[in-house]
């Protein structure tokens, strides 16, 4: 039994898998992840179904709650009290109840939809996830769950071992593109750009938190709030080629943020480096855009990293 989600490809779709051993039986569990009433106690939605398969459903998002509006989907498969499983606008979230003793265990998987930007979310989801079950199963003890203070920690870790902060290199007539891509977790492409530009109007120099030492700012190309700023990078004091921070946003998929680099052929020897300050560049723009300061410069990891790249 594993207490951490993993992420897999099943039928050309992403796929997290949590496993859960319950001190409880499958009829008392089931009706926790069925009843509405009590699925408020844990579910990050409030839920409105019928039990029975091609019922419509409705997921309506407390006021507080980053995500805005309420979602439909519809119920597809009840087998009481074994197996519920259901369609969440594009993803698919099936609870499996296996007894276990005087317990059962608990399978529950979410297939997510949305391609390669559905993907993104999947270090978010998987923390976001361990939250609520670890809620199911405080609800099912009679107990409350303390409030959680190590959501980006948890977040991280998955990002990094699903490996979706990871960059690409290709290569182009002129040399080398460099491209990241991160989900933001729903921040607004506003606020994602006020972090970036530190509350200031971008003017002929990208502001200090969109550059790094290694490979040092030339002016302004497009300052387009809140949505791109692309600017000219130096070497050897004359424009070597260009950055790029976009931000873009989908109302079901979430906030992302995609970050390229042009490198010149003669300037290969740096490409693993330069992949390795991005990715440490956008770990520590995300911790800060979550309210965590990540100084000083981690060159710790910027040493690991650049021989992961190479």
């Amino acid at each position: 039994m594993t207490e951490r989600a993993t992420l897999s490809t099943i039928d050309g779709k992403p796929t997290l898998r949590f496993e859960r051993r319950l001190r409880h039986a499958p009829a008392k569990v089931w009706r926790a992840i069925t009843e509405p009433a009590e699925l408020t106690h844990w579910f990050p939605t409030s839920v409105e179904a019928e039990l029975r398969p091609g019922a419509p459903m409705r997921f309506t998002f407390p006021d507080e709650a980053v995500v805005d509006g309420t979602w439909t989907g519809e119920v597809l498969e009840v087998d009481p009290p074994k197996v519920f499983m259901f369609r969440w606008d594009e993803d698919v979230l099936r609870f499996e109840l296996i007894p276990d003793g005087d317990g059962c265990r608990l399978v529950f998987t979410q297939t997510i939809g949305g391609g390669w930007l559905g993907k993104l979310g999947a270090g978010r989801n998987a923390a976001g996830w361990d939250e609520c079950l670890a809620a199911l199963e405080a609800r099912l003890d009679g107990e409350t769950l303390p409030e959680s203070d190590n959501w980006l920690s948890r977040a991280e870790r998955y990002i990094d071992e699903f490996g979706l902060g990871e960059g690409t290199v290709t290569e182009t007539k002129d040399g080398f593109k460099l491209h990241f891509v991160r989900d933001l977790v729903w921040k607004p492409p506003a606020e994602a750009w006020a972090f970036l530009a530190e509350d200031s109007p971008v003017k002929d120099e990208p502001p200090l938190p969109a550059t790094n030492d290694h490979a040092p700012p030339g002016r302004v190309i497009v300052a387009d709030a809140p949505h791109v700023l692309e600017y000219e990078w130096l070497a050897d004091g004359s424009p070597a080629g260009t950055v790029r921070w976009a931000f873009e946003s989908d109302p079901q998929l979430g906030v992302r943020v995609e970050l390229t680099q042009t490198i010149p052929t003669a300037l290969a020897d740096t490409v693993a480096e330069s992949l390795a300050m991005w990715h440490v560049h956008l770990e520590c723009f995300f911790a800060g855009l979550h309210g965590e300061n990540r100084c000083p410069w981690p060159a710790d990891r910027v040493t690991e990293l650049t021989k992961h790249y190479s």
